[in-house]
């Protein structure tokens, strides 16, 4: 019963969040969604309705998956990795959306590692 709850409230923080972030051609929404066990983000166009640039934990940029990296560590090369990618298709500037997540921990980490690569939020 708790999950439900604690999903339920995620989910009313990522529609007023959603209310005011739109990714739009010239700056793109930057998505961030984190598991229990992995994390992923994903640059979106929402005028178009695609994704652009999409990178995780469990995807080859981040070299082996077998090894066990985890945390903040990890979330920040997720960063790194989808700046990377961003400006290999001319991608500088994005709207940041949390998704209905607190803004700490991982989610914080891949922001600032989007930044270290070239990102302007």
């Amino acid at each position: 019963m708790a999950k439900k709850r604690l999903d339920s409230a995620r989910l009313r923080r990522r529609a007023r969040v959603r209310k005011k972030v739109v990714g739009t051609d010239q700056r793109p929404r930057v998505c961030v969604f984190r598991s229990s066990k992995h994390i992923y983000a994903q640059v979106i166009s929402d005028e178009q309705g695609k994704t652009l640039v999409a990178v995780s934990t469990l995807s080859d940029q981040l070299g082996d998956p077998d090894k066990k990296n985890k945390g903040v560590a990890v979330a920040k090369l997720v960063g790194l990795a989808l700046a990377k990618l961003c400006k290999e298709k001319d991608i500088t500037d994005v709207v940041f959306d949390r998704n209905g997540f607190l803004y700490h921990g991982r989610v914080k980490a891949v922001a600032e590692g989007a930044r270290e690569g070239g990102l302007r939020f």
